[in-house]
């Protein structure tokens, strides 16, 4: 299995927010405590907005321009030789992503926490025995586990999670027995969070135990 970075370069509207966002962090960190709790919700700012959306306190979605990191899927998949797992962390991702792939002629199916564990089967098996989908976009806690999904030879991370071992499972859903194609592992970074965390999982470290210091080195 190969690990291969893809950098992406955040859009301009991206940019500006996310160093306002941190800016602001690093405001609020000088006049309190951090806490792994508080520290692990404002990273996930930092990564919702990365990926191409931000959720408010009331559970709306912001959407950002996603055209880079799009564009860049868009190769990794031309690209591969057979079909393609693209794991997004983000649910109101998932719906823009769907819909830009559809767009392009490109067969999708999703897997994710609101979609039955039926019509789960049915879509695995599908991928695994047919033509259509070429591919899954998951979001990565809903199949990180027990599945094979051979009929991939790529994953794509669109942004990294947090879990080490929703990670490293995730990846092993192609790399498995009855594997006949070299294997890729592909992460998707624009952002200095998405840089920090995927050099973390890279080096087998979980990302929860060292919360206080990826912050700290975020923000400054």
């Amino acid at each position: 299995m190969v690990y291969v970075k893809r950098e992406v370069e955040l859009t301009r509207q991206q940019k500006k927010y996310y160093e306002d966002l941190r800016k602001h962090m690093a405001i609020v960190a000088a006049e309190e405590q951090i806490t792994s709790a508080n520290a692990a919700v404002n990273m996930n700012k930092l990564l919702q907005l990365s990926s191409g959306a931000l959720y408010t306190d009331k559970g709306e979605a912001i959407e950002f321009d996603i055209k880079h990191r799009y564009n860049v899927l868009k190769e990794v998949i031309d690209e591969s030789s057979q079909k393609v797992l693209i794991f997004v962390p983000f649910k109101h991702v998932i719906d823009v992503l769907v819909e830009k792939l559809t767009k392009d002629n490109i067969t999708c199916a999703v897997i994710r926490g609101d979609v039955p564990a039926s019509k789960r089967t049915d879509i695995f098996k599908r991928f695994q025995e047919q033509d259509d989908p070429e591919v899954l976009v998951i979001q990565p806690q809903s199949a990180a586990h027990g599945v094979t999904l051979t009929a991939a030879n790529t994953v794509v991370w669109w942004g990294p999670t947090s879990s080490l071992e929703t990670y490293a499972q995730a990846n092993a859903r192609v790399h498995r027995s009855g594997q006949t194609h070299k294997c890729t592992v592909v992460q998707l970074q624009g952002s200095p969070v998405e840089k920090h965390i995927y050099k973390l999982l890279d080096n087998r470290i979980d990302v929860h135990t060292k919360m206080i210091d990826l912050y700290k080195e975020i923000i400054d």
